[in-house]
């Protein structure tokens, strides 16, 4: 598996893999949605010989009345259902991690498995004093502090590109 930058030509794909992925459309409009509107932005694929099979989204979010901060949230996430439990999904999160580090994001926030996203170094925000803009149980909401000591001092409410309260 590749892991690589999306390019325009994988808009359709990218589409259909968040289409398979999820139930509703809602992750695939919201990916077209912050694709538009948000910046900076990490968009990339999984390739298996010639075909995208997975995709994952990074897209600004703030913290509070921390306006200075450089922070990504990681949504959505997805991988074929033929192409799922292959480590697909695994490698797109290494590697959009190393994509927001080399853009100097500070620190990176998701609403996800609890016992999934662990394994990347993401803890409960609680850990922090920091909790998200939904309704969510504290141990779904999670931090990755991509520079040690990074969050340190500061607490507050994650919110997440406007996009996401159009889904």
């Amino acid at each position: 598996m590749i892991a690589r930058p999306e390019q325009p030509n994988d808009i359709p794909s990218t589409r259909q893999v968040n289409l398979a992925a999820f139930d509703t459309p809602a992750e695939a409009d919201l990916v077209d949605a912050l694709r538009a509107e948000a910046r900076p932005l990490v968009s990339l694929v999984g390739e298996v010989d010639g075909e995208v099979v997975g995709h994952i989204l990074f897209s600004p979010v703030s913290l509070g009345e921390h306006t200075g901060l450089h922070l990504m949230g990681l949504a959505p996430m997805a991988v074929l259902p033929s192409h799922q439990r292959r480590g697909i999904g695994s490698a797109l999160v290494r590697a959009g991690l190393q994509h927001c580090r080399q853009l100097g994001i500070g620190a990176v926030a998701v609403l996800g498995h609890p016992d999934y996203y662990p394994r990347f170094g993401f803890r409960p925000s609680t850990r922090f004093g920091i909790s998200s803009e939904y309704d969510a149980p504290p141990e779904a909401f999670m931090v990755l502090e991509l520079q040690e000591g990074y969050l340190a001092g500061r607490s507050g409410v994650i919110r997440f590109h406007p996009a996401f309260r159009g889904v």
